[in-house]
């Protein structure tokens, strides 16, 4: 007599799994993952990253408007003010989130002679300033106070930055950008 395996004795002896059961522990796996992913990215969003819209277009041509900028829910780290930087902070003048180019920090002396940027009476290479739309144009000089950042917008022409609100305080930086880094 040859071996043959009957269905009952299938059944009866073995687990087996039917492809019913086997598409529903599928889709139970499918829905746990998705809801998993789902908490870990709102997880991310409310305690780690904020994504912002650029809805100026002042550091054109850097950061164009309507660009997404990542933001990190942490203070940023004291090279973060180093000149050049970009930086994101409160606004001094309406409280919004906004994003310039770090200039000079406490201490140091800023001007702006026919459109040129000096710090520490020493000429500042700004290679994205359209220099040619801000000719003529003078501020200074202003001496950062401690505990402060001076902060310019790279579209000089319509950028409302520490020439019109002054210098940013510390505690206005309570963000730090993620991305686009330089």
């Amino acid at each position: 007599m040859g071996h043959r395996t009957s269905l009952t004795q299938i059944k009866v002896g073995q687990s087996v799994t039917t492809g019913h059961r086997g598409a529903s522990a599928t889709r139970v796996r499918t829905t746990v993952a998705v809801i998993v992913t789902l908490a870990l990215l709102l997880g991310l969003r409310l305690w780690v990253v904020e994504p912002l819209i650029v809805s100026s277009n002042s550091m054109e041509p850097t950061v164009l408007r309507g660009s997404i900028i990542f933001l990190m829910k942490t203070s940023p780290s004291a090279d973060a003010f180093t000149a050049g930087r970009l930086v994101v902070f409160q606004s001094p003048k309406d409280g919004h989130t906004t994003i310039k180019r770090v200039i000079a920090v406490g201490g140091q002396r800023v001007d702006i002679r026919d459109a040129i940027l000096y710090v520490d009476g020493a000429r500042v290479s700004e290679p994205f300033v359209d220099h040619s739309r801000i000719d003529g144009t003078y501020f200074g000089p202003v001496t950062v106070p401690a505990g402060h950042v001076f902060v310019l917008g790279d579209n000089r022409a319509v950028s409302i930055d520490s020439r019109e609100f002054g210098a940013v305080p510390l505690d206005n930086f309570g963000m730090s950008l993620l991305w686009p880094h330089e």
